[in-house]
């Protein structure tokens, strides 16, 4: 009896292979193009949005510059343009605020198909805990920090000196203090990441704290520009609790980067 040939495999060509990756890479620039065309059109609807609110959070950012020295303030303008260029500033960075739930769906959107089960449960705890600490991060600097730092630099050698301030002088020094203290506070959400995957220990941590005490005072220093000791300790205090929070959140990471090395 006449044994049955078994049908060949299907073999599939280098040409077809190639073809399918084309495919798969014009769909992914496609999706991608789809998302940013999302994004530019919420970015476009809030900052116009914004235009509407811009004088009134001029108003509401001039006011540590007005409590300083008691008083009504008004910012001076050294060039004919600056004035409307800050209006327009603050209005594309408070539409691209306003945009920022959208961004990051569209974001979203587009990675969450080639994640696994297990990268969506880590971004599931990083973006909440992100923006919640970025949050406070702002609150902080706004009803601690830079009340603190305006007064000093307002009322330094008010005999001799005379405050006059510029829109992109004023505006920019709030807006970069907002910002910078805002990323600082992520630290205990980047440490524990970075212990997740093991490139830090919390051993390691706790025996580099005088260092991380220098580092956290020379951050201090690069986000408060003004040169007094107390807006500089004010903005070490907090920095050096979220250190001691990121040991701990070190220990957690680093627990279950070695249950899944153990796993492996």
């Amino acid at each position: 009896m006449a044994k049955l040939k078994s049908p060949p495999a299907s073999v599939t060509s280098p040409d077809a292979e190639l073809e399918s990756g084309q495919d798969t890479l014009l769909g992914h620039l496609n999706e991608l193009r789809i998302r940013l065309t999302y994004i530019a059109v919420a970015l476009l609807v809030t900052t116009a949005f914004s235009f509407i609110f811009a004088e009134p959070m001029l108003q509401f950012l001039l006011g540590p510059y007005a409590k300083s020295i008691g008083g009504v303030v008004e910012l001076q303008t050294l060039e004919p343009t600056e004035g409307i260029e800050t209006f327009f500033k603050m209005s594309l960075l408070s539409g691209a605020f306003l945009s920022m739930p959208i961004i990051l769906y569209q974001f979203w959107q587009f990675v969450v198909p080639g994640l696994t089960s297990s990268e969506r449960r880590y971004i599931y705890i990083f973006l909440p805990s992100a923006l919640l600490l970025f949050a406070l991060g702002i609150l902080f600097a706004w009803f601690v920090l830079i009340p603190a730092a305006v007064y000093f630099l307002a009322n330094f050698l008010g005999t001799i000196f005379k405050t006059d301030w510029t829109p992109s002088g004023y505006i920019g020094f709030v807006l970069r203090m907002l910002f910078w203290i805002g990323i600082a506070f992520e630290m205990p959400v980047i440490v524990y990441f970075i212990a997740r995957v093991g490139v830090v220990t919390a051993q390691s941590l706790r025996e580099q704290w005088r260092f991380a005490i220098v580092g956290i005072a020379v951050l201090a220093a690069i986000i408060t520009p003004s040169i007094d000791p107390v807006t500089m300790l004010l903005t070490m205090a907090p920095l050096l609790v979220l250190y001691v929070l990121s040991i701990g959140l070190a220990i957690v990471g680093q627990r279950q980067f070695e249950r899944s090395v153990a796993i492996e």
